[in-house]
């Protein structure tokens, strides 16, 4: 583990009888900088603590309560009715504590009542089904009161307890509604038989127990969600489970690589004290309705670790240093000077050092980092043999107890009109880079590119994509428009002037590398810029933007396989505590009647509009099923759960679980935040992110409406299989989008 060393007030040696700190008045200095902020931290944190701990109230609202009680006790009024006497009996205590002990009681009596009313209006989703622009009365009542018992300013945690648990739903209608397009008569009629015999014996057995689950757990699905989905799964998470975000689209603000790390990193770790602190504005739909944010938690500091059966995730506080990677080289890094974030120009400075730096990494410590991206069971069991003792264990800790990874890549990325594949080659480089260069367990990893783009690779057990994009957008504002760079690229602001590696683990870490090289050389790429239009003529069709992509989207894939298949859209359950996702199935009756209209040449253009409108009405309800609790596949993954722990075999189930999503979908949410005027600064938009394909004969797709004229799909799929091909699949989604789009221009001209 190399060093990066900075102009800190102490030197160490290392000698024979262990360290020997050579301490100054300098030194002391710092030691006491960095105390008080300690307690600054803690003061603040407990603050924050105490204001969401009594939220919908204040604590100021204690006082008038305890004021309003004394004033009615010296009036000769008794609120309590004896309930005073009787505590000043029981406790021995005077009068006017008595009184105090009351209006305590009273007054979180009252935090208790305004939490259980605001959790049942929360629990009211009449409000997502009705249509855009109308409102009911009861909806109209609904948002008052709502308004009224959220308080005026909200912390990001404040809302926690008052959100409503996600509900245990009846599903098996809406499954064989899901499958009916994509089995033929005798196929549907065989499941129907099968869902049947389970609806019967033993789903209402397995059903018991979610509901018993949802009544006693915070979330019956996410603790299992994240267990089984993700931490028990064997197979490599490069690629096949986490997930890239890219830089801004057009605008790279400075192309020296230390420069822009050094404002990067800075946004993160102020991005890093507002989330500890529970700073954070909560994410509200409407501005009203709040999204739970328990997800935003272990953001930083975090490390999936690799164990034999099963990893488990690290979580830890107050982490003040990074771990950078470069030309095979570990340094690690300082994020504080005396008690304070080291300044921009400061992390420049490191950042540049390292860069300069041309020591030769140990042998094996190159391609060290692909342990993370093979097999898991490998790499466990080299981290128990090769990682328990000695400088080995001491480096790997100070990578997985870092705030985060960066690495300081040597290659140039990024959009360029000029070139076809550049945003490909940005998206595989991001996805998986060298298989070698990135720690893919760590909760993200910080990309930057020699020419200054940036991006980030995530690690997707600790939470969602929306999650990394809120700390994303903060960063990219953050970075642009309050830190900028100097005329010459630079950071603004002043500067305050080994690994040993086992010859065995070395073919471990070979094994874990080759594993990893065959998955990257095999993802096939294509990121496709439609500009053609956005979401501003969508909605001028009316219609949901999402539906209209997914629909294209249908479109496109028949178009491309000749069959419909099973199609996988992430949706998000954050209404609730402790959602997660749900899975919207678009490959629905209605759309699939709306792409053989689009195929056959004897229907006309008002029918398959007719049947557009009518395809897009029901993924819009859909995709509100799945939001509000409804949807389809967590509740039947969790039965499954539920059937293995009983040891009850079903064949529903298990068909359930083995149907493959040749299409998995995922759409980017942009301006969580709105730091970035878009419509100002159109240029400032994100490219978005995406993610490896799920099956290995399908695609992945994930898309961000960017703004009124784009739409950015990243598309991944296989080389080895013959049945796919991500640029064709793209051109196919354009041709699909300007073909839905014309039956609205037909009718425009009609009018």
């Amino acid at each position: 583990m190399a060093e990066a060393h900075q102009a800190v007030a102490f030197q160490f040696t290392v000698t024979p009888d262990g360290i020997d700190l050579q301490l100054s008045r300098e030194v002391l200095k710092h030691i006491y900088l960095s105390g008080v902020t300690s307690w600054k931290k803690r003061a603040i944190r407990f603050k924050n603590g105490v204001l969401t701990g009594v939220y919908p109230a204040s604590p100021s609202s204690w006082l008038i309560v305890v004021i309003a009680i004394m004033s009615t006790m010296y009036a000769r009024i008794d609120p309590s009715m004896g309930m005073i006497d009787r505590i000043k009996t029981s406790l021995l205590t005077q009068t006017v504590l008595s009184a105090i002990l009351f209006a305590t009681v009273l007054w979180l009596s009252f935090i208790f009542l305004l939490r259980y009313i605001l959790k049942a209006l929360l629990s009211y989703h009449s409000w997502i089904f009705e249509s855009h622009g109308k409102m009911s009365f009861s909806t109209k009542v609904w948002l008052v009161l709502v308004k009224l018992l959220s308080g005026r300013r909200p912390l990001l945690y404040s809302f926690q307890a008052s959100l409503p648990h996600l509900p245990v739903p009846s599903t098996l209608c809406l499954y064989l509604e899901s499958v009916r397009p994509l089995l033929d008569d005798e196929q549907y009629k065989q499941m129907e038989i099968v869902a049947n015999d389970f609806k019967k014996d033993p789903a209402p057995k397995f059903q018991k127990h979610l509901k018993l689950k949802s009544w006693w757990a915070t979330n019956y699905v996410s603790d299992w969600w994240e267990e089984y989905i993700y931490l028990r799964g064997r197979d490599p998470i490069m690629v096949n489970s986490n997930f890239y975000t890219m830089d801004l689209l057009y605008v790279i603000p400075t192309h020296r690589q230390a420069a822009r790390a050094g404002n990067v990193v800075h946004a993160m770790l102020q991005y890093r004290r507002k989330l500890e602190r529970g700073e954070l504005t909560p994410l509200r739909a409407l501005g009203i309705v709040p999204m739970c944010s328990f997800q935003y938690e272990r953001m930083f500091n975090t490390t999936r670790i690799p164990g034999i059966e099963t990893d488990f995730v690290q979580h830890l506080k107050d982490r003040k240093h990074l771990v950078v990677y470069h030309r095979g080289r570990f340094f690690k890094v300082w994020l504080y000077y005396g008690g304070r974030h080291l300044w921009p120009s400061e992390l420049e400075l490191q950042f540049q050092r390292i860069l300069d730096d041309k020591s030769e990494p140990q042998p094996g410590e190159i391609k060290l980092p692909s342990l993370t991206a093979g097999n898991r069971v490998p790499w466990a069991r080299a981290r128990l043999k090769y990682f328990t003792e000695g400088v080995n264990q001491a480096s790997l800790e100070a990578i997985e107890t870092a705030a985060f990874f960066l690495t300081l890549d040597d290659e140039a990325h990024g959009y360029d009109p000029e070139n076809i594949r550049s945003l490909d080659l940005y998206a595989k480089s991001l996805l998986h880079g060298k298989c070698y260069d990135r720690w893919f367990d760590k909760s993200f990893t910080l990309i930057v590119y020699k020419n200054g783009k940036i991006g980030v690779n995530t690690e997707h057990s600790w939470a969602d994509s929306p999650i990394i994009g809120h700390m994303w957008e903060y960063v990219l504002a953050t970075d642009c428009f309050h830190l900028g760079y100097n005329a010459e690229g630079h950071c603004k602001g002043d500067i305050n002037k080994t690994v040993l590696i086992n010859p065995n683990c070395q073919e471990i870490i070979e094994g874990s590398y080759m594993i990893a090289k065959g998955i990257a050389n095999d993802v096939d790429f294509h990121g496709c810029l439609f500009n053609e239009f956005g979401k501003g003529l969508i909605k001028k069709c009316r219609t949901s933007p999402d539906a209209f992509i997914q629909l294209a989207l249908q479109l496109a894939h028949y178009r491309d396989k000749g069959e419909f298949c099973l199609t996988y859209e992430s949706s998000m359950t954050r209404m609730f505590r402790e959602g997660r996702t749900e899975t919207v199935r678009s490959c629905t009756c209605e759309s699939t009647a709306f792409v053989r209209a689009m195929e056959d040449e004897s229907t006309t253009n008002e029918q398959r509009l007719a049947l557009f409108k009518k395809a897009a009405d029901k993924h819009q309800n859909m995709y509100r099923l799945a939001m509000t609790g409804a949807g389809i596949d967590r509740h039947l993954f969790c039965l499954y759960i539920v059937s293995k722990v009983m040891g009850i075999d079903s064949p529903f189930l298990k068909q359930v679980l083995s149907e493959p999503w040749r299409l998995s979908t995922s759409q980017t949410p942009q301006q969580q935040l709105n730091l970035i005027d878009i419509q100002k600064f159109p240029k400032y938009v994100g490219a978005g992110g995406g993610f490896g394909p799920v099956a290995d004969d399908g695609y992945g797709v994930s898309y961000i409406i960017v703004d009124e004229n784009l739409v950015t799909f990243h598309i991944s799929s296989k080389f080895s299989s013959p049945e796919t091909d991500s640029f064709r699949f793209g051109q196919n989604i354009r041709q699909a989008m300007l073909d839905i789009k014309a039956l609205f221009n037909l009718k425009e001209k009609k009018m």
